[in-house]
């Protein structure tokens, strides 16, 4: 009976923690704190050494749910990638991932060196454990703070921390290897190695991936059963690679990868599932390398620990980051944001434990090292990353929520999904009367009957719209649903231009400065490339001391925006004036696309 109170009281306090971790995850994201720092801290005080007493020291089931764990968040990562928002970011974030993992690693051993006195292979095993990024907390803390990162920065920022975390994985098992075995030769180990964990990871996941689709669209599961099927092929595909020696992190993100970007039955119920599924396994994670810690233990290792951190984040981190994105052409602001971003994470614990695994010499220190740096990365970023994104302005102004929207999946096909909107008043759905063609309404909700579209008539405040739409242009009815006073900005009144216009000419215009590389792009391709081809009214981009807005989107293009001059006061109004009317001689009497 010991035995089954024991299991029981295991069950409970592991419920109790998740449930704990779910709830204050609310209060820290309202605090601006890192979410999975107030997991890591809650494994801290349920551990040994805290009020929770619980004595766990088991590195091989730590391993085993991180591996898992990690394997289904890379792949969730890689499922919501769309591969048009990769343009003109996967050469710079794959150079990060890979040349500047090691930049990274290297640099750091440089430090360890000296202040943890250990061997040049070991100070470069320390480097490559607290080498990788955890990108999607940065992309969290950022969102939720109403902040949202332009299209290629966002994309460089999440593609290199799925595509690291394999390369860092590598170094460290190929580190390790070599330290127990003594080799004589690591060099040619180490790029044969990494040859072959590249090559089989990303041929296993490719295949995988289609083979994922093509299983999905091909099966009639009963319903709920799809979800648990994509879990499940991630984690077996995680473990295939790893099997024959490839990269199973690299092989389940580009699995993801290929699903997402497939016509697939269910999709929508698959995305939501992994919400829940991620965020979970990174409750458990979390929870799980808190416990590890044992702080009396660490307490020798915090001033090395702090000075190797410092030297991370304020000079490893950076020349990674400016020697790799150096050629493509990214301002000054955005190469100093990424520098910043580079938030450590549960990868680096979990890396932390193969040393302990291994039973090298030593291994307490790594994992010490590592917890120490991680901590400190989770407080510093966490608190500062939205300060910091605003005031290097690298984020693009979104006044407005999400619209509301539901998403149902039908069955038996996957070219169209069937989505809800709640209709309020002086929506443009309703003013305008209009639809776009690829939209077909299907049913509407009025005061609890349920009317096809032609008993229906013209849709009215308080309706539930229904309708089909191709999955990749679902986003392209938010605004037509969106609220008037949502839609409208609070700025002050600006001067309109048609959406094809030249970034350089309103700058010309206006004597206003803007990079080179800019002045030839159109307005509308500005707002395409900064909002993932996603734009809004409301969304805005700074132009010299001005700024661009968003008036009116048309098929997912931006057709008219405006120029906004937040701080100008009424002595520059005649200037304008003048300058509009130059504009107007010039031109015929007409600007392209003005009010």
């Amino acid at each position: 009976m010991g035995t089954v109170f024991l299991s029981d009281l295991v069950l409970l306090i592991g419920s109790a923690l998740v449930v704990l971790g779910t709830v204050s995850s609310i209060l820290a994201a309202r605090f601006g704190a890192p979410i999975l720092l107030v997991f890591l801290l809650l494994g801290i005080l349920a551990g040994e050494s805290g009020p929770g007493q619980i004595h766990f020291s088991d590195y091989w089931a730590t391993y085993m749910v991180g591996s898992a764990a990690l394997a289904v968040i890379l792949f969730d990562g890689g499922l919501r990638m769309r591969a048009s928002t990769m343009r003109g970011a996967l050469a710079p974030a794959i150079l990060l991932s890979t040349v500047g993992v090691t930049i990274t690693a290297g640099l750091v051993a440089l430090a360890a060196l000296p202040l943890l006195g250990l061997s040049p292979l070991q100070s470069l095993l320390v480097g490559s454990i607290v080498a990788s990024t955890d990108a999607a907390a940065v992309l969290f803390l950022v969102r939720a703070q109403g902040l949202r990162l332009g299209r290629r920065l966002g994309a460089v920022i999440e593609i290199e921390s799925a595509t690291n975390d394999p390369m860092a994985v590598f170094l460290t098992v190929a580190l390790v290897e070599i330290l127990a075995s003594g080799a004589a030769d690591p060099g040619w180990m180490l790029a044969v190695g990494l040859v072959q964990q590249l090559a089989l990871g990303a041929a296993i996941g490719v295949a995988g991936g289609f083979g994922l689709a093509l299983l999905l669209n091909r099966l009639d599961l009963p319903g709920g059963l799809h979800p648990a099927l994509v879990v499940a092929v991630a984690v077996f595909i995680y473990a295939a690679a790893a099997m024959v020696h490839g990269s199973g992190f690299l092989a389940v993100y580009l699995a993801g990868l290929v699903l997402g970007n497939r016509p697939v039955r269910s999709i929508a119920t698959i995305t939501s599932f992994h919400d829940t599924v991620t965020w979970l396994c990174q409750i458990v994670m979390f929870v799980m390398l808190g416990l590890l810690l044992s702080p009396e233990r660490m307490v020798q290792y915090v001033p090395p620990a702090l000075g190797i951190a410092a030297f991370l984040l304020l000079v490893g981190r950076p020349v990674a980051v400016f020697l790799c994105l150096w050629p493509f052409g990214f301002s000054l602001r955005e190469k100093v944001f990424v520098s910043w971003a580079g938030l450590r994470g549960a990868v680096s614990i979990f890396l932390a434990t193969i040393p302990m695994l291994a039973q090298l010499p030593g291994a307490e220190a790594f994992f010490n090292v590592a917890f120490v740096v991680v901590l400190v990365s989770l407080i510093l970023h966490g608190w500062s990353l939205v300060f910091t994104a605003r005031r290097l302005k690298v984020a693009l102004a979104e006044p407005m929520r999400e619209t509301r929207r539901f998403e149902i999946d039908l069955p038996g096909q996957s070219d169209h999904e069937l989505v809800g909107y709640p209709v309020t008043g002086g929506t443009l759905a309703v003013s305008s009367g209009l639809l776009p063609l690829w939209a077909r309404l299907v049913m509407v909700v009025r005061k609890g009957q349920v009317l096809t579209p032609e008993a229906a008539g013209v849709l009215r405040a308080g309706d539930y719209a229904y309708l089909l739409a191709p999955p990749q242009r679902v986003h392209q009815l938010d605004p037509l649903f969106m609220p008037e006073e949502r839609r409208k900005s609070d700025a002050p009144s600006g001067f309109p231009f048609a959406g094809e216009v030249r970034i350089g000419d309103v700058a010309d215009l206006y004597g206003l400065i803007v990079p080179e590389a800019e002045r030839g792009v159109t307005i509308a391709d500005a707002f395409a490339d900064r909002s993932d081809d996603r734009p809004l009214p409301g969304m805005r981009f700074p132009v010299g001391s001005a700024a661009i807005e968003v008036l009116a989107v048309d098929e997912g293009r931006v057709t008219q925006a405006a120029l906004r001059f937040e701080t100008l006061g009424e002595e520059g109004l005649p200037w304008l004036e003048r300058a509009m009317a130059w504009l107007r001689k010039r031109l015929g009497g007409t600007i392209p696309g003005a009010g």
